[in-house]
């Protein structure tokens, strides 16, 4: 009885300390991508992005330190953030930030798929793969990230993937192919499961590819669920044996 009491405390205190700082944290996040939009007038291609790297990698760096339930409690704070700016709408700057003006009257519709997509493909890896999870955040988080701002800067050679699918660019798809094979080689080079060898020099470039086809042939906003799952499991099998 008096163990279980101490536990309940330290999950209250783990709680009081972690929930708000996971809350500050995210809402400076969106608040230094909406001060680079309005201030800085950044296109929504870029300041969407880097709310979307730094979510993913401060959700890799919490389960890394706090495991699965730490990471929950984070994702959890980050939906708290995403939907105020929602309910502020249009206009301020935590909306302006995240909802690109091209998807029109969608724009929060494009706000919230891509953000559910997240967190099914965080919660599948975790539920499948456990700690290996790191992998898609990072590939999730770079290489995903990747695709959009390099497209919307220098893409030229566009490309269609099929009915309700996004248009694509060679430059993004290239980007996302680079961007996910760094990813991969920080996830080798901080998991103690996951090594250096003539496999993983075979294995890493053929999943980067693979990733880059994935993100290519997503339905619109839904790339976040394979772009975690897809390299995960890949590694799990190819590397983790």
């Amino acid at each position: 009885m008096i163990t279980e009491f101490r536990a309940d405390v330290l999950i209250l205190r783990a709680l009081l300390l972690w929930a708000p700082l996971g809350l500050l944290w995210s809402y400076g996040c969106l608040s230094f991508a909406g001060h680079l939009k309005v201030r800085a007038h950044l296109k929504t291609g870029y300041t969407r992005k880097i709310f979307h790297v730094l979510i993913f990698l401060s959700a890799a760096t919490v389960q890394a330190v706090g495991g699965f339930a730490a990471v929950c409690l984070f994702g959890a704070m980050v939906s708290v953030v995403v939907g105020y700016a929602i309910l502020a709408g249009p206009g301020s700057r935590l909306y302006e930030a995240i909802g690109r003006e091209q998807d029109g009257p969608y724009r929060s519709y494009f706000i919230v798929i891509p953000y559910f997509a997240t967190l099914i493909g965080g919660l599948t890896s975790n539920v499948f793969f456990g700690s290996l999870a790191l992998v898609g955040y990072l590939v999730g988080g770079l290489g995903d990230a990747a695709g959009e701002p390099v497209g919307t800067r220098w893409g030229r050679y566009r490309y269609a993937t099929g009915r309700g699918l996004n248009a694509k660019t060679l430059e993004g798809s290239l980007a996302v192919l680079a961007a996910s094979l760094v990813a991969l080689i920080i996830s080798v080079a901080v998991r103690p499961e996951l090594h250096f060898d003539l496999r993983s020099l075979v294995a890493l470039p053929l999943i980067a590819t693979i990733c880059a086809l994935v993100e290519a042939l997503s339905p619109r906003g839904w790339d976040n669920v394979p772009m975690q799952i897809v390299p995960t499991m890949l590694v799990a099998f190819l590397l983790s044996r």
